[in-house]
Order: structure tokens, then sequence, then C-alpha cells
């Protein structure tokens, strides 16, 4: 295994919770902890955590004295701390509290709520050294009280209670209670020279003070280097080791792996296989409830775009593969799949979003399993055709709309949002997304290729027909103006830009008497500064003298930030009329039609595609994805740049990476190697400045600044390891197989290390070393399979 040399200005990420592939987490009662460097009061290299906020605050760490003198700041020791080995579950480090005392620190969470640790004081002088040693805990609870001394079994330990747990700590050697201004326990070391010591404590919380007790010391006995030897073989076999020429890429890379694998749970009654939370913190895992019913969006289901963009984290692992088949397991008669199964049972309500047979054909290719194929193509057959269902297609042109806005996977799109005042708030389903589309021509696209390779021909016509009617449909709303495809109206295929027709103050009768020259939909927006504000009646008539043509009744309108809106269920050729009813005072109708010029990240999906031709493709790339005034940023490609709002910077700026990998992988497709690494550069960025300064991975980063934003520790802000395998032109599919193609795109050389292959990637030549010692130099960059 790797041994690191990280220091606290270093890329690092030190969250520490049970490891599903070693244990049961506890989805209910999960503890997770964090490895803090050196704030807090006191300043300490403290172990914390919130035990899923059922305390304000658990802190746990070391003071060292010596004549007098008593340090726990990390700033204050003769050596600062050094992170020598990471996994989801165990963190080692070294350091010097005082001069040539060296300690070896390790932490260990072997289950949910005990977390476990080794330290090893070593006496580096010829003299007698007297250290003591406390181990502090300092407990801050929303109610019960914080940790004090008390003897349990003739045993000395720190106890406490918050939130229904009863934490207890435990330190081996005959402790005695601390008189330190913190709860703490202490020994006295007396190390001869080139002596050392080496001691082990437990925290356990349970909802019982006998229990945690028990539970600590049982912990406390478990074999620590058998434990260990096992944890380290484990990620050893399931993490590619990845040594460029720049140490932070190489800390982000492999932090990311492992905290991919810390995102998983073990299989229970609801979901087969392990599945995944799309965050998991301190203030994490604990469900009030009891049942996880009241987990909240990141810990109530795992979702397609999950599961996708884990495919590329774990690259190593057939981890994705087990999220596939918690998918098919609860799959309906009709081929429909729910988009977010949880490990409480929890529901989505919506169609997955269609990347399934994407996410499959990706994990064939890399494995070539016939059997795993054969398996999935008619599970996956059936969900493709469940989207060209009545509800997702109401009027059977072939060309399904979304349903809901969650489904999408950007659920702030200002087209479709209604909770800002900047978000237009249009009826998501009356509008032809290119991302929609784009995913399922490529969902048939990979059908087809499965389909071949199983020889199932009779299914092929049909599948052929409906990805061509995609293709068409998209292709229908290039703009080489703006070098995108756009959103169009579902009924006339229009993508107009929005203009405002009416506007009236109060109840009242409006006769515009406008015309158009094709039938447009309306957006009608009732603006108050009132949440009590009735919504009036609307009535819409192409003819004055006719009957209304679309009545909008006031149940009908969607709320929305300091107002309501509706988007027309019918087009409009002309606009006689209008006339609004219920109206207050100092309130106000608009009435415009839908502005289709929005720009967003989720236009490229054609580009991962595959659908422009090479024309088409590289005007998108150019006048689109690589201009600094729409989408190029200095660390990554942004939601929706033209949002130029102050109070929309936070959605407007966003850096999404599971969308910024689909770019990514759309460039590599058409060829564009050097522009996937200038973008994967931007993104790496991002990454790596917040793992320095914030020592967490974010949900999103800031595409000018790189600033972390949403939750930390999130799953879609992890590094995509395998696209940058893929981009350096790399494919591990074993220990004994690799794919080859192109050339180094990087600045630097790098050396990929997976189950005793070795792989050197230079700038001109590759070089892989097999585990028997066979090497093979390759100098030409065309594709190639290379294989013991």
């Amino acid at each position: 295994m790797r041994d690191w040399s990280l220091a606290p200005g270093d890329p690092l990420c030190l969250s520490l919770a049970a490891d599903a592939r070693l244990s049961i987490p506890d989805y209910l009662n999960d503890h997770i902890w964090e490895l803090n460097l050196g704030s807090g009061e006191p300043a300490a290299l403290s172990l914390q955590t919130t035990y899923g906020l059922r305390a304000k605050a658990m802190r746990l760490f070391l003071r060292f004295s010596e004549d007098g003198k008593s340090v726990s700041a990390p700033s204050a020791f003769a050596l600062p701390p050094t992170i020598r080995r990471f996994y989801p579950n165990f963190l080692v480090l070294d350091y010097a509290p005082l001069k040539s005392i060296d300690v070896t620190a390790e932490y260990w969470v072997p289950q949910s709520n005990a977390v476990s640790g080794r330290i090893s004081v070593a006496n580096k002088t010829t003299a007698i050294r007297k250290v003591r040693l406390e181990l502090c805990a300092m407990l801050t609870p929303i109610d019960g009280q914080g940790m004090t001394a008390t003897q349990m079994q003739m045993v000395n330990v720190l106890a406490g209670q918050t939130g229904g747990l009863f934490p207890v700590l435990f330190l081996t050697g005959g402790p005695a209670p601390g008189s330190s201004p913190y709860p703490s326990l202490f020994l006295d070391l007396e190390l001869g020279p080139g002596a050392a010591r080496t001691l082990t404590w437990v925290q356990a919380a349970t909802d019982n003070l006998q229990a945690s007790f028990d539970l600590a010391r049982q912990t406390c006995a478990r074999p620590w280097e058998a434990e260990k030897a096992r944890l380290e073989l484990l990620n050893a076999g399931q993490t590619i080791d990845i040594r460029t020429g720049d140490k932070d890429w190489d800390a982000a890379l492999a932090f990311s792996q492992s905290a991919g694998f810390g995102m998983f749970f073990a299989p229970d009654t609801q979901l087969p296989c392990p599945s995944i939370v799309a965050v998991r913190g301190p203030d994490n895992g604990y469900s009030p409830k009891g049942d996880g019913t009241d987990y909240p969006t990141a810990w109530n289901g795992q979702t397609p775009f999950d599961a996708y963009y884990l495919s590329s984290v774990l690259p190593a692992s057939e981890a994705a593969k087990d999220l596939l088949e918690n998918f098919f397991a609860i799959q309906q008669e009709d081929g429909s799949i729910d988009g977010k199964p949880g490990m409480a049972g929890q529901r989505g309500r919506y169609l997955a979003v269609p990347l399934l047979a994407s996410l499959a054909w990706k994990l064939y290719e890399k494995s070539e399993d016939e059997k795993f194929l054969s398996e999935v193509f008619p599970k996956l057959h059936k969900f493709f055709w469940s989207w060209f269902s009545p509800e997702y297609d109401e009027d059977r042109d072939g060309l399904p709309q979304w349903k809901h806005i969650l489904q999408t996977g950007f659920e702030d799109n200002p087209l479709f949002d209604a909770w800002h005042e900047w978000s237009l708030g249009v009826d998501i389903t009356q509008v032809h997304s290119p991302a929609l589309e784009a995913m399922l021509y490529h969902e048939a696209a990979c059908l087809i290729k499965m389909a071949e390779q199983l020889d199932q021909d009779d299914m092929l016509p049909l599948l052929h027909e409906q990805a061509a009617k995609l293709r068409g449909s998209i292709e229908s709303t290039w703009q080489s103006r703006t070098g995108l495809y756009h959103y169009r109206d579902r009924a006339t295929g229009l993508s107009l830009a929005g203009k405002v027709l009416v506007k009236q103050q109060g109840s009242g009768t409006v006769s515009p008497k406008l015309k158009f020259e094709q039938p447009i939909r309306l957006l009608i927006e009732v603006q108050t500064q009132s949440p009590a504000a009735k919504r009036p009646e609307v009535r819409i008539h192409q003819l004055a003298t006719k009957p209304a043509d679309e009545i909008v009744a006031s149940g009908s309108y969607q709320w929305r930030n300091r107002g309501s809106v509706y988007t027309t269920q019918k087009v409009f050729s002309k606009i006689a009329k209008v006339s609004i009813r219920g109206l207050d005072d100092e309130d106000t109708v608009v009435i415009s039609t839908l502005d289709f010029t929005t720009e967003d990240h989720t236009l490229f999906m054609p580009l991962w595609a595959g659908i422009p031709d090479e024309q088409h493709a590289q005007t998108m790339i150019g006048r689109a994805l690589l201009d600094a005034g729409r989408f190029h940023r200095p660390f990554g490609i942004p939601a929706c740049p033209h949002l130029t709002q102050p109070e929309a910077e936070a959605i407007s700026q966003a850096v999404h990476l599971p969308w910024n990998l689909f770019i990514c992988e759309g460039l590599l497709k058409y060829g564009f190697r050097s522009d996937a690494a200038r973008l994967l550069a931007h993104i790496m960025n991002g990454i790596i400045q917040n793992l320095k300064q914030n020592h967490a991975f974010h949900a999103r980063y800031h595409a000018e600044k790189g600033t972390g934003m949403g939750e930390r520790n999130a799953l879609h802000g992890l590094a995509p390891v395998d696209l940058f395998l893929r981009v350096l032109g790399i494919e591990i599919l074993s220990g004994t197989r690799v794919k080859l193609e192109g050339r180094n795109p990087f600045p630097w050389d790098v050396t990929i290390n997976y189950k005793g292959l070795k792989v050197k990637r230079g700038l001109e030549e590759t070089e892989v070393i097999f585990a028997n010692g066979r090497s093979v130099t390759i100098t030409d960059p065309e594709p190639l399979l290379v294989t013991l």
C-alpha cells in the first residue's frame, strides 16, 4: 500500500465512517466522524461528530504534558501531523507533540456506533522521558449532560448523555480521571531510551450506558493488526493507485476513491444490493422517526445520476453494478423503474432518468461479461419503452417529456424552477428537452449494441426507428448562431424568445388584438407582495365574441416566489381578449411567450450522445463550450452562465460535476482529447482548492472562484477518476488487460498501479508491466488492447 506524506496544507478529506464492505452500517443511526487538524476550542487534533445532530458537538483529542508544559494544538507540536494512510473507515498519521517524542495515531470506525484509536508513543532520545498522555472528550449535548469521569466494573471511563445516546470513552492501561480543564483520562508514561508504548481507546455510543461500556470493551479486544491488514488488502484490490507529476492530483484522486466507498450501506430488506447516500458527514445519519422515512433528499435514495457518476469515481469496483441491480429489483411489470429507490422503502414517485442502459453498456465494455449482458438486456429494453407510454408521451409522437423537475438531475433549472424570482416556472411537461431526448437516443444506441451482441435481431428495427426519430427531433432544435440545441415547445416545435404580451394591474379586461405568424404557448405570471393574495381567474379568447379558448382557474397555478405562475395547455394563433377576475388592485398579471433562449449545461447532452455531425460538434465546442463569454470558466462549465442577477449566482455559476463528466465524455467521443484534458484540469483545480482549504469535497464548485458550494462530503463533488484515466488514454479492464488510446495530453508522465499491473504513460510512449514481470512498450496512438 502507498505511504503518503500529507501535511495540513495539502489536499485532505479526513471523514471516517463504518465501511459497508467490512461491516453493516446502521442506516438509521450512523455515527460519522471527521478529523480536524487544529481548529476549535481548545485548538487540538480532534476527532469530532454530532451523532447526526443528536449533539451540538462531540470532540475527542489528546493532550501531552512534560515538565509542567501541556500541548494539544498541532501548531505547537515539535513536528506537525502528517497523514500516512487513509481509507473510508481508517486513518494513520504521525506527529511529534514534544521534541523527540514521536506519535503514530490510528483512527478506526469498525461499526456505526463505535470509533477506536491506537496511539503509539516513542522516545527517540537516549534519556528517560516522563510524559503524561491525556485522552479528552468534550461533549456539548442538546439535552443530557457532558462527559464526566465515572467507574464501571472497577474501570475508569468517561460517560455522558445526549439525544438518547450514552457515549462511553474507554482507554487501556488503567487510566485515572484527569484534572485538566477538560474531561479526560490520563496515563503517566515513563519511556526509557528508544522505548515505546502503545495504547488503545474506544468511544461507543448506544441508547444504554451499560451497552455502550460493553461495546467499548468488546471493540478494544478486537485484533487491531488483523483488522488493519484485512482492510488494507481489501482497498488494495479495489483502488487504482495514480501517480502523476502533481501530488495534489494524486491525493485528490485517491481521496475520491476512498470517499466513494464511504458512501455505501449494506443490502437490506428493501434493496438487495449495497446502496448509497449522496452525502455522508457528521451531521448525517440519524432518523428521529426511527425508520428513515424522515431523511432529507441526500439520504432518501439512489438515482441513475448517482450510479453513473459513481462508476467514474470507482472504476476498479463493481459497485455501480450493485446500484443497477437495485433499480432492477423494483422494476414494475410495465418496465417502469422508480427514479429514486431508498433503503427505507422510499420512492421518488417518478420514472428513472434514462441512463441505465448507458451505464450497463459501460460496465459491459469493461468486463465483457456476456451473462451480465443477457440478464440486464430484457429489463433495460422494457425500461426504455416505458418512457414512451401515454403518461410520458401524451401526444403519442414518440417524443416524451419530463414529468417532474426532480427527474432531470438539475432541479434549479431556471426555465422550470418556480422558487426564485429570476426563474420562469414553465410547465416542464409542455417542453421538449434536448437532454432527455439525447439520453433516450443514447439508451437506444446502447440497446442496439446489446441486441447485436446477443443476436437479438428482432429487437433492432423498432430501436433503430425510435433512435432516428429522437435524433431528428434533436437536430431540429439546432441553432448555428448559438452553437447549441435548444428547448422547444411540445406542440409547435418552436424555440422562441420570451416577450411580454399583456400586463394588467388589478382585475379587468384587456383587448390586445394580437396575431402570431405561428401558434404560441403563453406563460401567465401573477405578481404580488402578499403570500396570501388570491389567485385570479384568467380567460383567454382568440375571438372576442366567442367563449374563452382557455380558462385558468384560481386553483391551477403553481406557487412561486412573490406570486404564482401558469403555463397554458393550449397554443394560440391570436389573442383578442383577456379577462381577469379576482385579482387584488395592487397585484399584476403578466402574460408572455415562453422564453426558450435560456442556455444551461444540459444542452450539451447531444454531444455526449454522439448526435451532432463533425461540423456541428466543432461549432458547439468552439462557439459555446470554449467561449469565455458563455460557458468556458476557470473551474469548470457553469450551470447557466447567462443568468447575471447577483442573487442567482449560487445557481448560475455552480459547476455540477456529473454534467461536466457528460461534456468531457462527449469531447472524447469526438476526438477533442486536449480540450477534455483542459476541462478536467479546471474541474480538478476547484476540487483541490477545497480539499486544501476546507478539507472536503463539496456538492458543487463556483465556476469563477472555485469555492465549494452546497453540502460537504458529497458524492457529486468527488473527482471522476475513470474520466481522468480515459482522458489519459488508459482503461484498466483487469490486472491482466488494459486498453490504450491516443497520447498523454497532460504535462507530466503518469504511473498507474492496480493488482500488480503497472502502466507508465509517458508523453510519447507507454510501458505496460504485468505482475509476472513481462513488459510491453507502446508508441502507436491507435486504440490497442494489451493483455498478458
